[in-house]
């Protein structure tokens, strides 16, 4: 394994030795009455929400030892760090969904529990249903640590009305002609800004998380790091062109609104933004025309990236077996069908624009099919690495120096290279 930052290290290490107040280490503790699960999680939607109370509800009908099933909202920007703290404090959950960026130190720790047993023997569960693609950043050694409930590419929510009114064709039109690419994307989204809207929006970018740029570097072929994780990639010559490519389109042709500004593409103030299919709900009572599409082409052709969150276990937590069979619930065949309504499902057989699109009435077939299901098929996900915590701060603070319209992009990469370099290991 290689050396991870010690801010990473502290957290592995509190997942590994901290026991609960009920209880340590793998025992099961023996208590009177219903048992009650807390599962974290970073959605506050009630949507969301409801779907999982109703979840959660259908499953106490037929298991009277389990009481109230919580799901605890932490918010987005800090729930790694909270829930690590909740651990570390002897409060940990139950369940606990967590983010791709936190799979790597997850997984080799040892704090989530194995699934394989548990789901393999649910009835009518079809663990071999679950896609080798979804299920590879939560195994090692043959054994599964968690669930991949989500796989959810990016994609461009585009709206057309602001698009057109630019005099610009829209994206849609691009595919049919096959010129959907980068530079058609920033000369849209500057023809946009010259009439007073914003042009192309990274969403939960903000210039702080910058893993969400691999939605758009992705087309030049450029990575983080390399495949093993033991070399840095922002200095590469594909990283170089690509950020090269970004800086201009913020600083220079003004696609892109610059650091400070904040603009909400669902408000209807961008012609495009960059997310995820779960944010199509924000689009109901839309007064505009829009689409969904695909990320444009770059240098290397078509591309796609994906999102990824696992559901997991605590080892250390005292219900550990009733958790994981309530995971088992929670992501059958039935139930996954009805989370795809925001989280793209990891099983093949739901994989179909049939499936999808009873989920998503807001969503036409051919979105699906692009941008979802093709999307899956050819995606790499947004980077993870061992003692992500530490090497993501690390890497926001060496990028900041970028976001000026003077920078020296070539400069700045190597001196990222120069901070991270050190915390990777050979």
């Amino acid at each position: 394994m290689r050396p991870i930052g010690k801010l990473a290290a502290l957290a592995v290490a509190a997942l590994l030795t901290t026991t609960t107040a009920c209880g340590g280490g793998e025992t099961p503790v023996k208590q009177q009455g219903p048992q009650p699960l807390r599962m974290t999680i970073w959605t506050s939607n009630e949507a969301h929400l409801k779907l999982f109370n109703e979840i959660a509800a259908d499953y106490k009908k037929t298991r009277p030892d389990v009481g109230a099933i919580t799901f605890d909202p932490i918010p987005f920007e800090s729930y790694t760090t909270t829930l690590t703290t909740q651990i570390a404090g002897g409060n940990a959950p139950d369940l606990a969904w967590v983010l791709e960026s936190s799979a790597p130190d997850f997984v080799s720790s040892g704090a989530l529990a194995p699934l394989k047993e548990t789901l393999g023997k649910a009835q009518g569960y079809e663990l071999t249903d679950l896609t080798p693609a979804a299920t590879k950043l939560w195994e090692r050694d043959g054994e599964l640590f968690a669930y991949p409930f989500s796989t959810s590419p990016f994609g461009v929510f585009v709206n057309d009305d602001l698009v057109k009114k630019a005099g610009q064709r829209t994206p849609r039109e691009l595919i049919k002609a096959g010129e959907w690419t980068w530079d058609k994307a920033a000369a849209m989204g500057a023809a946009v800004a010259e009439k007073g809207k914003a042009g192309l929006v990274v969403r939960d970018f903000d210039y702080k998380n910058w893993d969400n740029l691999a939605s758009v570097w992705g087309g030049w072929g450029a990575r983080a790091w390399s495949e093993d994780g033991g070399s840095c990639g922002f200095n590469s010559p594909e990283m170089v062109q690509a950020m090269t490519f970004l800086h201009k389109s913020i600083f220079v042709d003004k696609a892109l609104p610059g650091p400070g500004t904040t603009v909400d593409f669902f408000a209807g103030d961008a012609a495009m933004t960059i997310t995820q299919i779960s944010r199509a709900s924000l689009l109901a009572e839309a007064e505009f025309g829009w689409d969904l599409v695909p990320l444009p082409a770059g240098p290397k052709g078509a591309y796609a990236v994906i999102g990824q969150a696992g559901l997991g276990v605590l080892k250390k937590s005292p219900k550990a077996a009733l958790a994981a069979d309530f995971l088992a619930f929670f992501t059958n065949p039935a139930n996954s069908a009805k989370l795809a309504a925001y989280f793209p499902p990891p099983r093949a057989s739901q994989l179909t624009t049939e499936t999808l699109a009873r989920s998503n009435p807001l969503l036409k077939p051919e979105q699906l099919q692009e941008v979802v299901i093709d999307g899956i098929a050819k995606a790499v996900v947004k980077p993870s690495h061992i003692g992500q915590a530490e090497l993501s701060q690390t890497v926001r603070a060496a990028l900041d120096p970028l976001w000026k319209a003077d920078a020296d992009v070539k400069a700045v990469l190597d001196g990222v290279c120069a901070k991270i370099q050190p915390m990777m290991g050979t």
